[in-house]
């Protein structure tokens, strides 16, 4: 069964571009995988440290492997020190389309 991830990162202003740098190079080894049919980031209009990404994954496995590789892990040493908080992730079934 497909997975669909919501995923808000709130940088910390001074860090925004160093933050921003390491999710465009999730989306460009993410998108990449096997598993991915969907990996796309979006930036707050409002609030430019707020990131968003909209996920769709084919399966739960998928998902699990994403989380091990590389890049995913360097994002994750970001977040107690260059974050706000730590990032919200939603993960849902389509009830419809």
């Amino acid at each position: 069964m497909k997975i669909y991830l919501t995923a808000i990162i709130k940088a910390k202003a001074e860090y925004q571009t160093e933050v921003l740098e390491v999710l465009r190079n999730m989306v460009k080894e993410t998108q990449k995988e096997e598993a991915c049919e969907l990996y796309s980031l979006h930036q707050g209009i409002d609030d430019k440290n707020q990131f968003i990404f909209y996920e769709i994954w084919k399966s739960e496995e998928g998902l699990a492997l994403h989380n091990q590789q590389p890049y995913i892990q360097a994002f994750g040493a970001l977040i107690d020190e260059k974050l706000q908080e730590k990032p919200q992730l939603y993960t849902t079934h389509i009830l419809s389309i």
